[in-house]
């Protein structure tokens, strides 16, 4: 059995050694061009609308898993008066910055493990954001959200915008994509050898990545645990994963493939 404190190296090293990998897409090339207008964003309807709900004009916001900083950069779109982003993955970190210079705001951007923020965050922020992947990264979700919960000001909000866990169990590359392959309440974290690829196959590279599977009753108790409320909560039938999952999108049966969640600190 690997310790969550392994899980969670092993992760940041596999983040890190596949960021060559994004920056070479052409995604990056076009996010270079686009994040020099103030109204970038590439935030989805869904997302956005959900986060106008919650309105985070004039607030600060904390993203956590922010990736090479796009998200955290379009919060600014939404009139966030200041934006934190953090990740442990130093090399995501480094395009976040490159990202940043070339913007007009000036986001901060903090490496660090989500169980190891500085305690200058706490009890600092109005929003706390995380999206698509994140929480599949974590083996222990309730240990996962204490550390969420920190960061947030009494009265503050959590908005999570992620992959809904039924669609874990299929796979839109099989013979037969609406066929279940893996059971809903996998205990054990699926391995991975090869670069972390938002589309396409990846390369084996030899490092190992642990993908966990969470069924809803997991991240809903663990949030409420973490002395947060459930204020909202939605399912959709349309992907925010790679393309190839769009394939579940053209059926005449619909299923739920990602969802929103807004939480309130107590």
């Amino acid at each position: 059995m690997v310790s969550h404190r392994d899980v969670i190296a092993k992760n940041r090293d596999a983040w890190n050694a596949s960021a060559d990998h994004h920056r070479r897409s052409a995604a990056w090339g076009q996010l270079i061009d686009a994040v020099a207008h103030k109204d970038f964003s590439c935030l989805d309807s869904t997302l956005t609308e959900q986060l106008e709900q919650v309105g985070v004009t004039g607030k600060a916001v904390i993203q956590l898993g922010c990736n090479n900083g796009r998200e955290a950069l379009s919060l600014f779109a939404l009139g966030a008066l200041e934006v934190v982003g953090v990740d442990q993955s130093s090399e995501f970190l480094k395009q976040a910055h490159e990202l940043a210079e070339i913007s007009p705001y000036s986001p901060d951007f903090i490496e660090a493990d989500i169980h190891e923020l500085p305690a200058s965050l706490n009890d600092r922020f109005d929003v706390a954001l995380i999206t698509i992947g994140v929480l599949n990264w974590m083996p222990n979700l309730a240990l996962f959200f204490s550390h969420v919960a920190r960061t947030l000001k009494p009265g503050g909000t959590l908005v999570i915008y992620e992959t809904h866990p039924f669609l874990e169990m299929l796979d839109p590359e099989a013979s037969d994509p609406w066929r279940i392959s893996t059971s809903y309440f996998l205990t054990e974290p699926l391995v991975e050898t090869g670069a972390i690829v938002y589309e396409g196959k990846a390369e084996p590279n030899g490092l190992q990545s642990y993908w966990h599977l969470h069924p809803l009753s997991d991240v809903l108790m663990s949030i409420t645990g973490a002395g947060l409320s459930l204020r909202a909560f939605d399912e959709y039938p349309h992907s925010n994963r790679e393309e190839v999952y769009d394939v579940y999108e053209q059926g005449a049966a619909q299923i739920p493939m990602c969802y929103t969640l807004v939480a309130e600190k107590r």
